[in-house]
């Protein structure tokens, strides 16, 4: 595939390979988008969007890697940044804590800042992936909280920097969603129980509800929204 597949619009999703990333790329395809999707295991992607995406094997944390890869477009309307990992209770280890930093925060700020004069150019727009943890503090991952956190404030701050160029720049905040890293939580029926016992839609949500909302920031209804954080989370953080 190449970017003039889809003139319509052309939408990066980084991180897109699995989880939430992939099932915002299928909503993306499926609104008729090209999407090229970047990240890694790559050959590993759900096939309803490896067979329709353009798939590049990325490594968020080398910035060379990122700008030679929007380069590689000549054109982009959305830039939706899902790369993240989570490593729990190893996060209190020095190092552990800046390599989580590296792939949720600052390869957040590496595509964001490569992908601005594509995206002003068409006046395009970003969102990001933040989180619940964004909000409030995580006891077993101060590294995945503490960049949640710095997610939401860069979106705000870029909002604000790049208004001027017409790109608007918002971003998501899931909550308890059901993907390959609840999957251990969900097996705990203790842990399940205090999950759901405090959300109030009363289950779990799903990948194409952050989909959905990220297509929405996305879109031409939020035209006037910019430096927004919308949480997805069934009513959790309001309980």
């Amino acid at each position: 595939m190449n970017d003039t597949a889809a003139p319509d619009r052309v939408v990066v999703v980084i991180g897109g390979t699995s989880g939430i990333g992939a099932a915002i790329a299928e909503r993306f395809l499926d609104d008729g988008a090209f999407v090229a999707v970047a990240g890694l295991a790559a050959d590993a992607t759900p096939p309803q969007v490896a067979e329709r995406a353009k798939l590049t094997e990325l490594d968020v944390t080398h910035r060379e890697s990122v700008e030679d890869f929007i380069a590689s477009l000549s054109r982009l309307d959305v830039l939706v940044n899902a790369a993240g990992v989570i490593r729990r209770g190893a996060e209190f280890d020095p190092a552990v804590f800046a390599g989580v930093l590296d792939v949720n925060l600052f390869a957040v700020m590496r595509a964001c800042v490569a992908a601005r004069p594509l995206l002003a150019r068409d006046r395009g727009c970003i969102v990001n992936l933040a989180s619940m943890l964004s909000y409030f503090g995580g006891p077993l991952v101060p590294a995945y909280t503490a960049s949640k956190g710095a997610v939401m404030q860069l979106t705000k701050s870029l909002a604000v920097a790049w208004a001027p160029d017409g790109v608007r720049v918002n971003a998501v905040a899931p909550g308890w969603i059901r993907t390959d890293l609840t999957a251990g939580i969900r097996e705990d029926e203790s842990a399940e129980e205090r999950i759901l016992g405090r959300t109030p839609m009363g289950r779990w949500g799903e990948p194409a509800d952050v989909a959905g909302a990220v297509a929405f920031l996305a879109g031409p209804d939020a035209a006037f929204i910019t430096g927004a954080i919308l949480p997805v989370d069934g009513g959790y953080l309001a309980s």
